[in-house]
């Protein structure tokens, strides 16, 4: 039986575009955590593409696709999964001042990898 990363190649290339145009990586490469977690067009978008990553990727090693109620930021789980392939994800600790208000979060930064 052949895996759906053979079968499925043009199908999952087309969900991980969608994900990059989501977030709009081509003209913007960083987020904050804190910006995600308030940003829910982005969440909601993200998550309403979870019926086509399960029938096109094999998604046992993705829990926020096949459990997504048990985990914290299922959104986030899957924009890490699915970029990795065209992105590398650097990750920093960010602390800084918002309207007054002392913010501790992640900050991501996505590098395109050119091959």
């Amino acid at each position: 039986m052949r895996l759906k990363s053979e079968l499925y190649k043009k199908e999952q290339e087309d969900v991980i575009d969608k994900v990059i145009t989501i977030l709009d990586l081509e003209h913007k490469n960083t987020y904050t955590l804190y910006e995600l977690d308030k940003n829910e067009e982005i969440q909601n978008k993200i998550m309403e593409l979870i019926p086509d990553i399960r029938k096109w990727f094999s998604f046992n090693g993705l829990k926020a696709v096949g459990e997504p109620n048990r985990i914290k930021r299922p959104w986030l789980s899957i924009i890490k999964q699915l970029t990795k392939s065209k992105y590398n994800l650097f990750i920093k600790e960010l602390r800084y001042t918002d309207k007054g208000i002392q913010i501790k979060t992640q900050h991501y930064t996505f590098l395109k990898i050119i091959i």
